[in-house]
């Protein structure tokens, strides 16, 4: 009997437009797809956890996890995504990490996960942004916190060099 075709996500963007937006690259972007964005408000996202993800040659040897600092980060890129969508002139902005409170690691994402990624915005303003984000592995909470973004002015950097 074959097997039905799978329905795949749907999808608001892929990861080619995510790369216009996130200054991220291999090996350190981890957001793949954008499925959900309500500007200003709220996102989710996905990240496909593979077994050639680099960082798994080293955590652990014999068994597989993804650090959850980096499943962390993956919530931060999310909400990035999202401020970028959510601000006026965003080729003008880096936005920068700052601080992570209430982080609490739930269980172990390993390779062939999917990650899941619901971000939504506590707080906007110029020159701060404060997110709160969830990861989920089928239905599952795998990991959770809230995310403190600078926005830095790109031209006042540059004026710094």
């Amino acid at each position: 009997m074959p097997l039905k075709p799978q329905r795949r996500n749907k999808r608001l963007f892929d990861i080619e437009k995510i790369l216009k937006f996130l200054p991220h690259r291999y090996p350190f972007l981890l957001v793949d797809r954008v499925l959900e964005m309500e500007k200003g408000k709220s996102i989710v996202a996905i990240k496909n956890v593979s077994y050639n993800e680099p960082y798994f040659q080293g955590h652990f040897p014999g068994v597989k996890v993804m650090p959850g600092v980096l499943v962390a980060e993956s919530i931060a890129q999310t909400g990035g995504i999202l401020l970028y969508h959510s601000i006026p002139d965003p080729e003008k902005v880096l936005v920068f990490l700052s601080a992570i409170k209430n982080a609490k690691f739930r269980k172990p994402v390993v390779p062939g996960d999917q990650l899941r990624i619901e971000v939504e915005i506590l707080k906007l303003r110029s020159k701060f942004c404060f997110v709160k984000g969830s990861a989920y592995v089928d239905g599952e909470s795998v990991a959770e916190g809230e995310v403190m973004a600078s926005l830095l002015n790109l031209e006042e950097l540059n004026e710094r060099e």
